[in-house]
């Protein structure tokens, strides 16, 4: 043994490892006997088999409180939100009327997105509903009354932004379509007194002589009541949501045009706030490049 205040060798720092992993004489690995090692083990099991057994239990409570069909809870702005087909690359719809291809693809995109709207596909899935009335279908207590049916939007209600006269919606003459559907929300009642909420499109800041001629389809610009309320994609697989269709016939060409589109309803707020830009309305770039 090396004296108090000796350097030890690198022999004796070698046994002194040696007897810490494991010493012959007491038996213990690492400073500890099975034994302990046993009721350390023990011990750590027991209490992550209680922490999981604590989590499962939590998330089963959890679980029994939620509805399949229905938030039981909805944290939503008092206005629903608006976005539009085609979406362009951050709501930029520009394109050049003579490069076939620029435009082509807000043309693939609203026939991809409008195809479930086929005639087809809705007498096929959904049912013909009565105008300006609310499609309600309640419960019975607690009989679901599931799944619930759909009402019937053709697309031929897009007149000449249907794609179907038109295959190039316009985009190909500088008269371009734009559709503009409403956030789904579950249980919402968006008009009363048989008045469906509309659309009004216009140009946001610059001189309103940019934009000359618009045309809705339907001509109302309106939602109407009967593809309300929503129940939830469980409950209503096939539920088609409504669209507004906005042409603009006579626009200024190569020029970047600011459009915001909003929603008017007497039972929605309008839409006051700057801080969402998607609430009530939606706003979005329009240009249009052609040769002089």
């Amino acid at each position: 043994m090396a004296k108090d205040g000796e350097k030890k060798t690198c022999g004796q720092v070698m046994d002194e490892w040696k007897e810490f992993f494991w010493n012959p004489r007491t038996h213990e690995f690492l400073g500890r006997t099975a034994s302990s090692w046993g009721l350390i083990l023990l011990f750590y099991l027991v209490f992550y088999i209680f922490l999981a057994g604590m989590f499962v239990l939590t998330m089963y409570v959890m679980l029994l409180t939620l509805d399949d069909y229905e938030p039981t809870y909805q944290d939503r702005l008092a206005t629903p939100g608006m976005m539009i087909q085609p979406t362009g690359k951050a709501l930029d719809i520009t394109y050049n009327i003579e490069d076939t291809e620029s435009w082509d693809l807000h043309v693939q995109a609203l026939n991809i997105f409008l195809a479930p709207y086929n005639e087809s596909e809705q007498v096929l899935n959904n049912k013909e509903c009565t105008p300006d009335d609310y499609f309600i279908q309640a419960d019975s207590g607690e009989i679901r009354n599931n799944p619930k049916r759909s009402c019937q939007f053709n697309r031929t209600l897009l007149g000449e932004c249907s794609g179907l006269n038109d295959l190039y919606y316009g985009y190909n003459v500088g008269k371009p379509c734009v559709l503009i559907k409403l956030n789904r929300v579950i249980g919402m009642y968006p008009g009363k007194e048989r008045q469906s909420p509309h659309v009004s499109c216009g140009v946001k800041t610059e001189n309103s002589d940019l934009i000359r001629e618009l045309q809705y389809y339907p001509a109302n610009a309106a939602f109407n009541l009967m593809y309300f309320p929503y129940y939830g994609k469980k409950a209503q697989v096939n539920y088609s949501q409504p669209l507004v269709a906005v042409k603009f016939h006579n626009i200024t060409f190569n020029a970047e045009i600011n459009i915001e589109c909003k929603i008017n309803s007497n039972t929605i707020a309008n839409p006051t706030s700057e801080r969402d830009k998607f609430a009530g309305r939606v706003s979005f770039k329009l240009r249009i490049n052609r040769k002089d």
